[in-house]
């Protein structure tokens, strides 16, 4: 068995999932397990689709057969074989949930970072307690905390911008009937 390779048993539980090609024209088609392997190196790996060793064929077909099998729902039904089969031996444990941290990601701003607000959106903080106040809520609401400054419907910024420059209709020179 290669690293981050399927051992021989493994293979079997999985292959009846994998879809084979039934083409008769054209190339003809590369070894699913193959396929398979080069997909988990690049998954175990971490490396670029580019760095995929030789071994495995060339990058771009392994990319093709990992977005197609993706799309058609390979992976999930593989998932779903080997839950059940774990499920029947009662080596699954419904009730534990586990997350890794390390995937997870957090905005800057979860750590108490400032957040980045667009010089587009200015903020009025007499206007956003204004708005508060009038909604019920007190200084210390998560509301106030996170809002931003409340817009007039007449005219949105793009129409401010676009008809700055536009003649207004009173100095609009009109021809007589």
């Amino acid at each position: 068995m290669i690293r981050h390779g399927l051992a021989d048993d493994q293979w079997e539980l999985i292959s009846p999932l994998i879809p084979q090609s039934v083409a008769q024209t054209g190339r003809p088609p590369r070894d699913p397990r193959q396929m398979l392997e080069g997909m988990l190196w690049i998954l175990a790996t971490g490396a670029p689709w580019r760095d995929l060793p030789d071994r495995f064929g060339p990058f771009q077909t392994v990319h093709r057969y990992f977005s197609n099998w993706r799309r058609d729902g390979i992976f999930a039904a593989i998932v779903e074989a080997l839950q059940i089969k774990l499920d029947c031996r009662g080596l699954i444990d419904w009730e534990l949930w586990c997350v890794d941290g390390a995937n997870v990601r957090a905005t800057r701003a979860a750590a108490g970072a400032e957040k980045k607000v667009s010089s587009d959106i200015p903020t009025n903080r007499r206007t956003t307690r204004w708005a508060a106040a009038e909604a019920g809520l007190d200084r210390s609401s998560i509301w106030l905390l996170t809002a931003k400054e409340l817009r007039s419907p007449s005219k949105s910024p793009l129409e401010k911008r676009t008809n700055r420059h536009a003649p207004s209709r009173s100095s609009a020179k009109r021809s007589p009937p």
